[in-house]
């Protein structure tokens, strides 16, 4: 059974994310990026995250750079649920005060995930106990036979009521895609995935030692192509029939797989992405409200303007402004 938090919901998640030194940024990165891109991608704020150390100071990572923390980890302080991140030097950090203040939060009732030798920390403080996990390649063979009462799997992440895990970095990033997907739905995921250029191709389940070659292989392939279409179509959209008919499909056969597979119609989410990728420039801030309209299919500005304002609930400007005021500092939103 999958924790709380991969459910729908639109409530906001805030996440806090426990850094171990040593750890590695790319595992770091790939487990909080996809939450401040789910954020931009629907233009709302669906996470909330802060990185915390055991100590409150900056932590020094795998790569010998500093990363720089909000707050000390405080158990009783942990928000809605706690991601530990590690990856060298496991027996060194894991003191009795953070196997301590770990499971202070599990009593709490809030779900606990590790990432790469993050599992290793919430091992070794008796939280992974009787549930389904796993850690990185290298390390699975030692971690059954360190951890015994853990039913470890070669899995890229796994989700065990209360606990998740993930395998590294491409791993977790796949169960941040997981979470959104989860809460949000297919569309916003894939939104994100988007973002980063990212085309996922493996299930959970599937063992870590196979890497990706970035080869789209999602379970609608006749979806896949439909939208491939539409990212190639923007600036001058095909209507829904003529995409279908590219596809292999009917127009309402289009219309059921997307609603499927997605949750969306073709038509709403060909909209949608034409909009998200308009709202991208206006944040850019280099083109002007015409230039955009036009780059993303649309006859005017005021076309654009209406349709952004229906997903977004301001205008183009306003976007534009208030982000324009964001990168000032607060001083420029007072004055």
């Amino acid at each position: 059974m999958a924790s709380g938090i991969f459910s729908p919901s639109d409530d906001r998640l805030d996440v806090d994310l426990l850094v171990l030194p040593d750890a590695s940024m790319l595992s770091l990165a790939s487990t909080m990026e996809p939450l401040r891109a789910a954020n931009r991608a629907s233009g709302r704020t669906l996470y909330r995250y802060r990185l915390l150390s055991p100590d409150g100071r900056a932590v020094m990572t795998s790569g010998q750079l500093p990363i720089p923390v909000e707050a000390v980890f405080d158990p009783d302080d942990i928000r809605d649920t706690l991601i530990v991140v590690a990856a060298f030097n496991i027996f060194r950090h894991s003191t009795p005060a953070l196997m301590a203040g770990l499971r202070r939060v599990a009593r709490r009732g809030v779900p606990i995930g590790g990432v790469e030798a993050g599992a290793w920390v919430i091992a070794l403080a008796g939280l992974l106990n009787g549930c389904r996990a796993t850690t990185h390649w290298e390390d699975l063979e030692e971690f059954a036979a360190r951890f015994p009462d853990v039913d470890v799997r070669p899995d890229r992440f796994v989700i065990d009521g209360a606990r998740f895990t993930t395998g590294g970095a491409s791993p977790a990033l796949e169960l941040m895609l997981n979470l959104i997907r989860a809460r949000q739905g297919y569309a916003l995921a894939l939104d994100v995935a988007s973002i980063f250029i990212y085309d996922q191709s493996r299930a959970p389940e599937d063992p870590q030692p196979i890497v990706s070659v970035g080869r789209l292989d999602w379970n609608e392939p006749r979806v896949a192509k439909a939208i491939r279409i539409m990212e190639a179509r923007i600036e001058q959209p095909l209507p829904i029939p003529a995409i279908a008919k590219r596809s292999g499909v009917s127009a309402r056969t289009m219309e059921i797989l997307f609603l499927q597979t997605v949750g969306m119609a073709p038509r709403d989410y060909y909209l949608a992405m034409r909009l998200n990728a308009g709202r991208r420039l206006i944040l850019d801030g280099r083109k002007s409200m015409t230039e955009i309209a036009a780059t993303v299919g649309f006859g005017s500005a005021s076309a654009f303007a209406r349709a952004f304002r229906n997903r977004f609930g301001e205008s183009p400007r306003e976007t534009r402004r208030r982000r324009s005021l964001d990168s000032q500092g607060p001083a420029a939103k007072d004055s």
